[in-house]
């Protein structure tokens, strides 16, 4: 059974910094491509990032500069790191896993809320 489950979400000031971490089990962590969504109150979900089972990295413009994504596959982890951190970048984060449209996995979410 796969699980992806996410942590690291919070609460934190405009400028500021969170790590997003996912960790993932029941599956071979290595050979899928690996994604951060977000999703804000009445918006749909949009790509923030994303890494290839190869490692290459992909962003949004919106947060190209600002947010680094990351996979350790030791550990079965993909990592976003966030800085600069704007109100508009508050939202659900979903953790993505992808090899084929059939095989595709969702984790529950995390919530970061940037605000003074």
């Amino acid at each position: 059974q796969v699980q992806l489950v996410e942590s690291g979400g919070g609460l934190v000031q405009p400028g500021g910094s969170l790590r997003l971490s996912c960790a993932a089990s029941g599956m071979i962590f290595s050979i899928y491509h690996m994604g951060w969504y977000r999703q804000a109150p009445g918006k749909q979900r949009e790509l923030v990032a994303s890494i290839t089972s190869g490692g290459s990295t992909n962003y949004a413009d919106s947060v190209k500069g600002r947010f680094t994504i990351s996979r350790d596959n030791a550990k079965n982890t993909v990592y976003l790191q966030m800085s600069n951190l704007k109100p508009e970048d508050t939202g659900v984060y979903y953790c993505d896993a992808r090899r084929s449209a059939s095989d595709h996995f969702w984790g529950q979410g995390t919530q970061v809320t940037v605000s003074s």
